[in-house]
């Protein structure tokens, strides 16, 4: 059967320069490798075609040649020079792992980026502290003292985690990688360093109070400023307060996250601050000045008479202050008009006679209601 041309088993046209061919090889050798193809005879020719048509065509003498003589540029007996022994080529197997190299074959072709040096220093993780506190000190702020436990530095071996005059060595199996590469055809499978675990060095003679690890488990007390305005969910950062770092790396930092706990009058929209105050019917009726509460003491406020129940006051200022320091937020006065619920015989008859002189006008929004709702009634 007479041999397919070298360019035609790429896929690529006769200018392809040594980057499309390379590509054009990757992409089709992954596709019929026989451990992606178990038992399939014609993907293992094809493969082998692969490897047989890449490493003449990357060659550029023999590209030359090729492109010349053809097929009898590689045949012992043209006398071109070019033929081996064994079969006239290399093994296809090595041709690609030529081209995709010693590390795992995803790394190559998905662009995966090499493991981390376990040797390098790393900065220590972050932690999360969550706290709960009342509103007033949401409102004006606070100083909190609270204790974390968490991984510190060795102050012995100074976060080596070896015993004073000895260093951790490299470890031989992995070569300070943290991880040893096994092939399996196609595949490549990085695992851990059995001998190191991963750190990629040896202690010969741990640090006795860290056990080798560089760091231990530490109770420490932090002062913890809360500016004022913050709110449930707030997050406040106490910078280096985090876990100590690996080999001399940074210490991670605190998040302290807030929970503020509800009051009892008042109601929170922003930086704005909504309040319920009763008045007596009688107040609501013929107008009053009252007291309301602030969360800076209390502030009066003038109701005219006929004040509604739900009417609203504002108290510009006397709210929350905003947390990026754009001034304060207001107060919102709501009106209960309460409705006495134990009157006196006497008390009962004043109503009733007031009820008596009434023609109407005292209630507009019930004589408007109604009117509406003739309609309904019919």
């Amino acid at each position: 059967m007479a041999k397919r041309d070298y360019y035609e088993i790429l896929g690529v046209d006769k200018s392809a320069g040594e980057e499309e061919l390379k590509k054009a090889y990757r992409k089709a050798a992954v596709k019929y490798h026989p451990d992606k193809n178990p038992g399939d005879k014609t993907a293992e020719e094809k493969f082998k075609e692969l490897g047989e048509a890449y490493e003449v065509l990357s060659d550029p003498q023999k590209r030359a040649a090729y492109d010349q003589l053809g097929h009898a540029a590689f045949d012992r007996r043209a006398g071109a020079g070019f033929g081996r022994q064994a079969g006239g080529f290399h093994d296809p197997f090595d041709v690609f792992r030529e081209v995709f190299g010693g590390g795992s074959i995803f790394e190559d072709l998905f662009g995966g980026g090499g493991r981390a040096d376990p040797n390098q220093a790393r900065r220590g993780q972050d932690l999360r502290y969550d706290m709960e506190i009342s509103f007033e000190e949401a409102a004006h702020g606070t100083d909190k003292d609270i204790t974390v436990t968490k991984p510190e530095r060795c102050e012995v071996c100074n976060g080596s985690g070896a015993e004073g005059g000895t260093h951790p060595r490299t470890c031989p199996t992995c070569s300070g990688r943290g991880q040893v590469i096994s092939s399996r055809g196609i595949f490549s499978i990085a695992q851990t360093c059995p001998h190191c675990q991963g750190a990629g060095q040896i202690i010969d003679k741990p640090c006795k109070t860290c056990r080798g690890h560089g760091r231990r488990e530490r109770t420490s007390k932090i002062k913890l400023r809360i500016p004022p305005g913050v709110d449930s969910g707030s997050r406040l950062r106490s910078a280096g307060n985090g876990e100590a770092g690996v080999l001399g790396g940074s210490p991670g930092d605190l998040y302290v996250v807030l929970h503020v706990k509800p009051h009892d009058m008042f109601q929170r929209d922003g930086d704005d601050l909504l309040c319920e105050v009763p008045v007596s019917f009688v107040q609501a009726s013929l107008g009053a000045e009252i007291e309301v509460p602030t969360l800076n003491g209390k502030a009066a406020i003038r109701i005219p008479a006929g004040t509604q129940p739900g009417t609203m006051f504002r108290l510009k200022g006397k709210g929350i202050k905003n947390l990026q320091g754009y001034g304060h937020g207001d107060l919102h006065v709501r009106i209960n008009v309460e409705v006495p619920s134990h009157l006196t015989a006497a008390q009962k008859a004043k109503l009733q006679e007031f009820s008596d002189l009434c023609n109407g006008h005292e209630s507009p929004i019930s004589r408007g209601f109604f009117e509406k709702a003739k309609k309904l009634f019919q």
